[in-house]
């Protein structure tokens, strides 16, 4: 590893196969500009919705996603490939083409969301190549993606959440009846949601059973897994962010106001500039208006969260508040919230550039640690293969 953390150059990830990825674009965009101004070297790559790589220094200026033909723009340019050294600890980029030469990179800042980069694919493409990266590991990542495991752990682990249940797109065309059934032991409204997505896509409130399966074919759309949950009827939608490795810090706590049944995709990133992008300040309220007791149980239960799936940089716990009956629900945890969630940091008294340099930190530590363990073992198995029975070579 470099000694001077400034002379590394970092690799910043973004786009990829996804619903999201226009969302990935502007987090991308914020990580690159947040580490020029703090002067390390950045190397952008973006993958796009065909699944391509591509890596030039134009990718690291937002106005080239916001052009007409970003297609057209896209099939002029040659795409790279992937080197791993792990030896190295590098992830190399080969650029392909008249020009083509390798660029190294010593540390991975991924930005994306969703399927296909948040879920730990790309975690776990960095882990081959032995590469320091930000963020959570790949079982955390995984299983965070998640909403069925990411319940069925509070459920085990008795953090409260609210009632559920689920089906696979397999259930759904050979026993249409039995997952009715098993919904209708809900109390309904209910939320139907593609379990392995965010930012609020393909989900979809039910009161009757035609909004139900007609809401359950949107959710199919986007994912062959899809979570049932019961609606918490008197809802404020509160977030707090989490911190840090080993000992993590909780933000504040945020909360969010919003039209409709649900915080919606609009609201999160198109109404007044996007509350999830820290820019809507008419639905965004910090510190969340809620006493204080309910404050410390939702961000000690973010804590708690965040400790038991193994989360490692930051990520952002969810809640359902039932303000009636004053009572929290954990929802889901994201491993890279949109735009870092920079301004909830920045209301909790960490700027932007501060947020992103101990980000960095966090991944050489956790790096250097899983370095420290060994990964190789000595064996004789192989010498004795000769004399096993194996239809090898044969």
């Amino acid at each position: 590893m470099i000694a001077n953390k400034k002379q590394m150059i970092v690799g910043v990830f973004f786009g990829s196969r996804n619903p999201e990825h226009d969302v990935s674009i502007i987090t991308g965009q914020l990580i690159i500009s947040e580490l020029k101004k703090l002067g390390y070297g950045v190397v952008p790559v973006y993958i796009d919705k065909k699944g391509r790589w591509f890596c030039d220094k134009k990718f690291g200026n937002l106005k080239f996603f916001t052009g007409q033909n970003i297609d057209t723009e896209l099939n002029r340019l040659s795409s790279c490939a992937i080197e791993c050294d792990a030896p190295g600890k590098k992830l190399v980029i080969l650029q392909k083409g008249l020009l083509a030469k390798k660029i190294s990179i010593d540390l991975a800042f991924p930005a994306f969301h969703g399927m296909n980069g948040e879920d730990g694919t790309v975690q776990g493409l960095f882990e081959l190549c032995n590469v320091p990266y930000v963020g959570c590991e790949v079982a955390c990542s995984a299983m965070a993606m998640d909403k069925i495991i990411t319940k069925q752990m509070y459920k085990s682990t008795e953090i409260p959440t609210t009632p559920f249940t689920y089906f696979t797109s397999d259930d759904w065309k050979s026993d249409k009846m039995g997952v009715i059934e098993s919904i209708n032991r809900l109390k309904w409204p209910v939320f139907i949601k593609p379990a392995r997505l965010g930012s609020s896509i393909g989900i979809t409130k039910a009161r009757t059973m035609d909004e139900l399966e007609n809401a359950c074919e949107v959710a199919l759309h986007y994912d062959t897994r899809i979570i049932v949950e019961e609606s918490v009827e008197n809802l404020m939608d509160i977030t707090c962010a989490v911190l840090g490795n080993e000992n993590p810090l909780a933000s504040l706590v945020q909360e969010a106001v919003f039209q409709g049944e649900h915080f919606s995709y609009e609201a999160k990133y198109l109404e007044d500039g996007g509350a999830q992008l820290g820019n809507a300040q008419n639905s965004i309220v910090i510190p969340a208006r809620i006493d204080d007791a309910t404050t410390k149980e939702v961000r000690d239960m973010a804590v708690k969260i965040y400790k038991l799936f193994g989360c490692s940089g930051t990520a952002r716990v969810d809640f359902l508040f039932d303000t009636e009956n004053k009572k929290v629900y954990a929802n889901e945890i994201n491993t890279m919230p949109g735009t870092l969630y920079h301004h909830l940091w920045k209301a909790s008294g960490i700027e932007t550039g501060n947020l992103v340099e101990k980000l960095i930190d966090f991944a050489i530590c956790q790096h250097k640690k899983k370095n420290e363990s060994t990964s190789v073992f000595k064996s004789d198995i192989l010498k004795y293969a000769n004399s096993v029975k194996l239809q090898i070579n044969k």
